[in-house]
């Protein structure tokens, strides 16, 4: 059996029966993860509960399968920092697949309900900018994209043509 690091803060994550499921699919979508530890534990008031400790570029996660009682929504979201656009893409194009669901401004639900935002690097410099214009085309182009795309948002954010 595998060591599972636990780290002072880790995200848990309630799922209806989907624990292993979810960990074993995010595991095979992210570099340098994997599942570190399954526990399936018995006779608890929700029954059966599966207990998955995985890791995703080494942050640990843990997820549990407890039943239908708490649901996922945007309020809490995973933020994937992307050096380039083949990066995003294939983030966007694996974590939407199956039923995920694309959202505003880079943000996606997967199929378990989960969202996150898929952002390019460069874009946390544009956005410390203390260059107000700057700030208000990045903002009104980024506003109406799904999936982001660095050229257009740098186009944007330096004020050229875009070409559409």
């Amino acid at each position: 059996m595998a060591s599972f690091q636990q780290a002072k803060i880790s995200p848990h994550l309630w799922f209806d029966q989907e624990a292993l499921e979810a960990a074993e699919f995010y595991t095979q979508v992210f570099d340098n993860s994997k599942i570190v530890n399954h526990t399936q534990i018995e006779d608890t008031p929700s029954g059966s509960v599966d207990v998955v400790n995985f890791e995703l570029f080494g942050q640990p996660f843990t997820a549990i399968s407890a039943g239908p009682f708490f649901t996922f929504n945007e309020s809490i979201s995973f933020v994937i920092h992307c050096d380039d656009q083949a990066e995003i893409d294939r983030y966007w194009a694996a974590l939407s697949q199956d039923g995920g669901e694309p959202g505003q401004c880079g943000w996606l639900k997967d199929k378990y309900g989960l969202s996150w935002q898929i952002v390019p690097r460069s874009m946390a410099a544009m956005m410390r900018s203390h260059d107000p214009v700057k700030l208000a085309r990045l903002t009104q182009c980024f506003l109406t994209m799904t999936k982001l795309e660095i050229a257009v948002l740098e186009s944007a954010f330096n004020g050229e043509s875009s070409g559409e």
